[in-house]
This record gives structure tokens, sequence and C-alpha cells, in this order.
């Protein structure tokens, strides 16, 4: 018995030195820097260089491409080409990047924005193709999906606070309580660009949390806003919140709901943009 005890013992050990060796975390010596309040930045990145191309949605757009329930995006124009989320099927996410004119390989960066599985489910045919890229997210996250990881030699960094992600792209940090979620956030010339998977700690809570760190205007914010069972009520709610902060573009997809993806399109009028798969976001068209 005590020998047994000892020998799990010693194995719980080296199997915690593993996963943290593969760990990057977001606080102290070991990480980047938490972002507590981000200074203007003169030389945020050139908006004319960004797009954003939609390759996992439930809401149709381009034709020839698949939809299914979730959400996945490509951003590239960044210091680094980043996957934010990786839907819900691996091999629908590879199919739609590739007819997109995405190479897998050139992605280095892979954001994840909650643990549900219409978010993370692509991830590991993803890595299948590439595991040199570095992946970011929520700390709350289970190990055993952090270990599976690490295993293909991926890093891993867990992100709990405001984080620099690369040059002028940050996560807002992990939010929510019962389901934790990061937002993504590009800083650019022209304002900042929020993108959620599913806004689950709230969409106006996640917006509030950019304009916090940067009190810049906020020039467009897209993703699923988590809306499906919202009532016309809360809804106009909502606009109206985001439309108080200057939101300038609203581009909701994926869990937002038909309902106030209708009523989205009807107060922002063309500053409404139809978000599906396949769908380019040029940061440059916005005027």
């Amino acid at each position: 018995m005590g020998k047994s005890y000892t020998v799990f013992v010693l194995s719980m050990a080296i199997m915690a030195v593993l996963l943290a060796a593969g760990i990057k975390h977001e606080f102290g010596h070991n990480g980047r820097k938490q972002m507590q309040k981000a200074e203007p930045n003169n030389k945020a990145v050139d908006a004319n260089n960004i797009s954003i191309t939609v390759v996992y949605d439930n809401n149709p757009y381009k034709e020839g491409l698949e939809t299914s329930w979730g959400f996945s995006c490509v951003i590239t124009g960044t210091e680094k080409a980043i996957l934010f989320d990786t839907g819900g099927n691996g091999q629908l996410l590879l199919e739609n990047m590739s007819k997109t004119g995405i190479d897998v390989n050139s992605i280095e960066t892979v954001v994840l924005s909650h643990i549900h599985g219409d978010h993370t489910g692509g991830l590991e045919e993803f890595l299948k193709k590439n595991p040199k890229v570095s992946v970011y997210l929520p700390k709350s996250f289970p190990v055993g999906f952090k270990q599976t990881i690490i295993s293909r030699g991926t890093e891993v960094v867990e992100v709990h606070k405001k984080t620099e992600i690369c040059k002028n792209v940050y996560s807002t940090g992990q939010m929510g309580a019962l389901i934790e979620e990061q937002g993504l956030i590009l800083q650019t010339q022209r304002g900042l660009v929020v993108i959620t998977g599913c806004a689950h700690p709230g969409i106006v809570k996640m917006v509030k949390a950019a304009k916090d760190l940067f009190d810049e205007q906020i020039l467009l914010v897209m993703g699923g806003f988590h809306l499906e069972w919202a009532t016309k009520g809360k809804i106009k709610s909502i606009i109206k919140a985001l439309e108080d902060m200057n939101v300038k573009y609203a581009g909701p997809c994926h869990c937002t709901g038909e309902k106030a993806r209708s009523l989205f399109a009807e107060h922002f009028g063309d500053h409404h943009i139809n978000i599906g798969v396949g769908c380019v976001v040029r940061i440059k068209d916005l005027k």
C-alpha cells in the first residue's frame, strides 16, 4: 500500500511538471505582459491590411462552402495570422479554409474563445496539419484538454487577465462565471475591432471591456452574440447599449439568432454586416 501510494504521488508530480513545461501562464515572470490599461498606440496596425475571413458558421454566405453550427474566422494583416475558434468539425473547417484560399500552415496563432465543442471541435484536425502554433485559451479550460494539445508539441498559453497576443492584438481576458470566455480585440488606426465566439458573458460587457482597455472608437463588433432566445425588448436594449458606446459596425452571426440579426440589420442599416461562412470583412472597406 505504502509503495503503491508513493509511486502514484511521484507519477502525479511528474505529470504536473510536464504539463507546466508545456503551458505558458499569462502572469508573473513566465508569461507575456498582462495588459492592465493599454497606452495610446500611434503605431496601430494599418487597417488597410486587415481581413477577417469567416471559415465556419451556421449562416450561409458564399456558394460552395458548407455551413454547420459553430464559428471560426481567420484574421490576416496583423503581425501574425490568427485562427479564432475552430468550429465543431475539423474536416469541414479544413475544407472551408482550403476553398477560401487559406493555407493551414500560414496560421501562426490559434485563439479559442471558450470550451464549447462548436468552437473547439475542429482543433484536433487542425493541429494534425499544423502543430507549430501557439494556442491561447482561457485558463479555466480543463487540464486534459491542455494536455492533449501539448502532446502534439504545440504551445499552450493560458489567459486570465487582458493579454497581448501579438502587436496590436489582445484578449479581453477571461470573462464570465458559469461559462468563461475571452474575446479578441484588434487595435487599428480606424478603431477597435471586437470579435466574439458566443459572448456568453454578455456582448455589451465584452465590448465595454475593450472600450475600458483602450478608450478608443469601436469600429466593428462581430461574431456570436448569444441572443438566439432573447426577447425583442432585450435585443433592442442591447442594440441601444452598443449604439451608446458608438459602435460603428455590427456583424452578428452564429448563435445570435435570426430575430436578433434582423433587428441589428434594421437598426444599423448600411453599417450592418451580413456575416456567414465565406464572408470576408476588409477593414479598409468600413467607412
